[in-house]
């Protein structure tokens, strides 16, 4: 049974998403020497934000094929190197979202209302009630920093509160926002107009430091600030200054740009409530991802491509495309083997009806099987693309719903260096949807693609059939089904064969000598 490493803490939805085909185990992630320990035997690594899946450990993961993080952050994975390993990492995007809103709008109503410093007061035998008198939300202007699926959350429920929403984001368009009721403005419009504001950004080079000293200098003096997206996007030093000196009225911070943060000169500020990055704090948030990463680490398993996969190209996989995974996969490695070489250009042709659908996965496929004999690392949906950027491999999907020979097909045809072209065609038959290889270097066959197969191209003459079988009779290799096609009679001739065992090199060569064929290729695809 395929091993399931869980490294921490997770909901006890998760081992049972996970279901009864998988040996759990379970480690202390944040104890190094037992991940190190622990990781070689996984097949897949579960974890939340304390767990470094990094280069080192996804090396000793020498059976790894997916990296599950029960969260929607990966700065604790190294996605980069799971890629080249051809580990495919997975998150839970939409698990914390709802979780996420609500913390925004809590501390947005504590920071308004002085929630953190009342309290403290209280329990220190103090009843201040002018002290901290509020601000109501009620028909102010909140800005939201980044429309997104959390921003438009917030959004949502700031709007219930009678609030005026505008927000900022480059990558939104105006109509969108409107049917939102939001106003769409720059960055500095809603500076200049908010009297809230709620960031939710990602954070990258662009997003680092978007909010600074320029920015707060531009807004009004009553403002409250509230970041729960992430560190560093709002400048920590900048809002501390604006802070002490009543430029900004008060803030709300669930992220810090160094966690975890312990001592912060903002925590010294009455007017500062904060919490230690408790967005996808929830219990509900923790099942939704437990279960959604262990849905993937299923898929993930079976060899599926998963929605949820960061890594890796494609999406949610239509039903009539499904099966024609493992054919294209197989149409590869029979490429490879008819070429001999890595091909300087490939295209993937689909054609026919399920052109209908996304098809990407079906390039994806065919690189896998492409490069499945080629290189020693494990070849995968997540690193098949990079072995052939690596080798400067031109990689083109083609699609075109007509297809006048078979309801759907597909090819892979390719440039070798010295201008050659090699093809092979496959397709699907009967409600069984069994496969079947139709082409092979321009040569009409039948045949469906065995465990072992052979190619063999020579010139049309009288008894080269009889002369095959007689060599592969002789060396004990049974044969299970042939195909003999040409283009002209005296022309070019092609033997396809399926074998019931591999046919040795020795062997080989002898039929190419005794046939003087043009071209002698085995393709075992076990």
């Amino acid at each position: 049974m395929p091993v399931v490493l869980i490294a921490e803490e997770l909901s006890p939805a998760t081992v049972e998403a996970l279901g009864p085909d998988f040996e759990i185990r379970y480690c202390n992630g944040a104890d190094r020497a037992e991940l190190l320990a622990a990781i070689p035997e996984a097949d897949a690594i579960l974890v939340r934000s304390a767990t470094k899946v990094d280069a080192e450990a996804l090396a000793a993961g020498r059976r790894l094929k997916v990296v599950a993080r029960a969260g929607v952050g990966l700065d604790n994975v190294d996605v980069r190197a799971a890629t080249m390993a051809g580990v495919m990492v997975v998150n839970a995007p939409t698990s914390n979202i709802v979780s996420a809103a609500e913390l925004a709008v809590a501390l947005m109503l504590a920071a308004a209302r002085h929630v953190s410093p009342a309290h403290a007061a209280l329990k220190n035998g103090e009843w201040k009630r002018s002290r901290y008198t509020g601000i109501e939300l009620y028909e102010k202007t909140v800005g939201i920093v980044g429309l997104g699926r959390i921003g438009v959350l917030v959004a949502q429920r700031l709007s219930a509160f009678g609030m005026k929403v505008v927000a900022y984001d480059p990558y939104v368009q105006a109509g969108r926002a409107a049917q939102m009721g939001v106003r769409l403005v720059d960055l500095d419009t809603l500076l200049a107009e908010a009297d809230f504001m709620s960031v939710h950004l990602p954070k990258t080079p662009e997003t680092a430091g978007l909010i600074g000293a320029e920015q707060l200098a531009k807004a009004k003096s009553s403002l409250v600030l509230v970041n729960a997206a992430r560190g560093g996007i709002v400048d920590e030093t900048a809002l501390y200054a604006a802070l002490k000196e009543g430029r900004v009225a008060a803030a709300g911070l669930d992220v810090f740009a160094e966690e975890p943060c312990t001592d912060s000169p903002l925590f010294e500020l009455e007017n500062v409530v904060a919490t230690p990055h408790l967005g996808a704090s929830t219990d509900e948030a923790q099942e939704k991802a437990g279960i959604a990463v262990a849905r993937s680490v299923r898929l993930a398993l079976s060899g599926e491509l998963v929605p949820d996969a960061v890594n890796v190209q494609g999406g949610v996989i239509a039903e009539d495309v499904r099966p024609g995974i493992p054919l294209t996969e197989k149409l590869g490695r029979v490429f490879t083997g008819l070429a001999g070489e890595v091909a300087q250009q490939v295209d993937v042709e689909v054609r026919g009806e399920i052109t209908d659908y996304d098809v990407k996965v079906l390039e994806l496929a065919a690189l896998k099987g492409i490069f499945a004999d080629i290189v020693e690392q494990q070849v995968s949906y997540v690193n098949a693309p990079l072995f052939a950027a690596e080798r400067g491999m031109a990689v083109r999907l083609v699609a075109d719903p007509e297809s006048p020979d078979h309801r759907n097909l597909v090819t892979i045809r390719g440039t070798l260096a010295d201008g050659s072209q090699v093809s092979v065609s496959g397709t699907l038959v009967g409600i069984g949807q069994r496969e079947r290889l139709v082409e092979v270097n321009g040569f009409d066959v039948d045949l469906e693609p065995t465990a072992h197969l052979a190619f063999l191209t020579y010139g049309d003459r009288p008894g080269m059939v009889g002369t095959v079988g007689v060599i592969l009779g002789d060396a004990g290799i049974n044969i299970a089904g042939m195909q003999v096609s040409r283009q002209a009679p005296g022309g070019q001739a092609l033997v396809a064969l399926s074998v019931d065992t591999a046919i040795p090199a020795d062997t080989l060569a002898d039929i190419q000598h005794a046939i003087d064929a043009e071209s002698v290729r085995a393709v075992n695809l076990v």
